[in-house]
């Protein structure tokens, strides 16, 4: 895989140096207010499974003042969706060491809160953890979930014989019609989403029907969480919900012969998670009265496939933006991203660009691990590496290639610092 210009940047390279007050509000230490921000991947770079990895504490010392606030704006953003944003604060607050707030979390499905057209829909839900309480947090009003849809069509999950119903069932009635599915992320027990969820395609939203003529375009699918491959405490990569997305596409062509359509791909790399995350940098920057506006985001992560790919393609984005061809650079942009466009997503109103640029920097401690010297052919490289990523967004090997590895995130931090001129 080619990763291009890279440093690694030694420890110990910077040493923080701490005021001894705390500083007035609106400043910081040397009398500037930050004109950068950083967008931390969490598993893989901050933690492995439970377990912090240790460079995290290191780095969140030097963002930190001597009274424990953050010195410059920082968003968590993971495409992990199997809890609350609460939780995933509380979680990374105790990993950490210091105090994180749910609006500085970005789960892979929080963008979802921005597509009001479908709030009033009845939502087909599937993953795990509580899938119900975080669409209806997002604002979707009428939910259904999966084991809901299985309790009143009991005859449509027959792989585990052990759950097959004794005796045949009365007929479901007043189940409400289905009017589109939120994936949220892999769930436990695949067949049975996997069976649920091409019914429901397949029947128009209603699965109790004898099959007719099969719709297409069929009902609205919105997925969270692309990710193939991510890091735990095993020694290589778990299956991630885009394994899971890779099984429902591959059975929904074999089944009816056409491609499963998304209304929207959530989560990174998707440009409009990092639009969302640029808007709550801004926010936590009016919050701290910091008055330099946000010019450059550094994006931490592990993955190249998703935290690189997105960061990239992100900075694309910020350039075309920047050349008045918004237009001109969401066609050239993979087509997972056309319907999400900031008209589409009202965030044109709520945030004007002033970020110039994204740098991507990708660590060595999660899935990417360095073991050698990176090839001197590097396109040729790109070119013959296996492409994780999703079907819907193209190969394009300028947008895995890192703009700067380091081993891990506290030399991030250390990175961004040298090049910002901040201690």
């Amino acid at each position: 895989m080619a990763l291009r210009g890279c440093l690694w940047v030694g420890r110990g390279l910077l040493r923080p140096t701490r005021p001894r007050g705390p500083p007035a509000r609106g400043c910081v230490a040397g009398g500037r207010s930050p004109a950068f921000g950083f967008l931390f991947d969490v598993d893989g770079v901050l933690v492995r499974g439970s377990q912090a990895v240790p460079a995290a504490r290191q780095a969140f010392q030097r963002l930190v003042d001597s009274s424990g606030r953050l010195r410059v704006p920082v968003v968590f953003l993971t495409n992990a969706g199997n809890c609350l944003r609460s939780a995933k604060a509380q979680e990374l607050s105790q990993a950490l060491g210091l105090q994180v707030s749910p609006e500085q979390v970005i789960l892979s499905h929080s963008p979802l809160g921005l597509f009001s057209q479908f709030h009033q829909k009845c939502m087909l839900v599937a993953g795990q953890g509580p899938v119900e309480e975080n669409a209806q947090n997002l604002g979707f009003k009428h939910v259904v979930t999966i084991e809901a849809l299985r309790k009143a069509y009991p005859l449509l999950d027959m792989v585990d014989q052990s759950r097959r119903p004794k005796e045949l069932p009365p007929p479901t009635t007043g189940f409400p019609t289905i009017e589109g599915v939120i994936l949220f992320g892999e769930p436990v027990r695949w067949e049975t989403s996997l069976q649920l969820i091409i019914d429901v395609l397949l029947s128009n939203g209603n699965p109790g029907a004898e099959l007719q003529d099969i719709p297409y375009p069929h009902l609205p699918v919105l997925a969270c969480n692309m990710d193939l491959l991510w890091m735990a405490e095993a020694k290589m990569p778990r299956f991630g919900h885009g394994t899971y997305l890779l099984c429902l596409e591959n059975i929904y062509k074999k089944v009816t012969g056409r491609e499963l359509k998304y209304e929207a791909l959530i989560g990174k790399p998707s440009t409009v998670t990092y639009r969302y995350a640029e808007y709550l940098i801004k926010q936590q920057a009016e919050k701290q009265g910091w008055k330099s506006p946000i010019r450059r985001l550094y994006a931490v992560g592990d993955n190249p496939m998703s935290d690189i790919y997105g960061a990239n393609l992100y900075n694309n984005y910020l350039k075309a933006a920047r050349q008045n061809q918004v237009q001109a650079g969401v066609k050239r942009s993979p087509q997972a991203a056309i319907p999400q466009t900031e008209d589409h997503l009202e965030l044109r109103k709520d945030c004007s660009s002033s970020v110039e640029s994204c740098e991507s920097i990708l660590v060595c401690t999660g899935v990417y691990r360095h073991h050698a010297e990176v090839p001197s052919e590097t396109e040729k490289h790109a070119t013959e590496a296996v492409f994780h990523g999703h079907r819907d967004f193209r190969f394009d090997p300028s947008l895995v290639e890192a703009s700067f590895i380091v081993q891990d995130v506290n030399d991030a931090v250390q990175l961004a610092f040298t090049k910002e001129n901040w201690s």
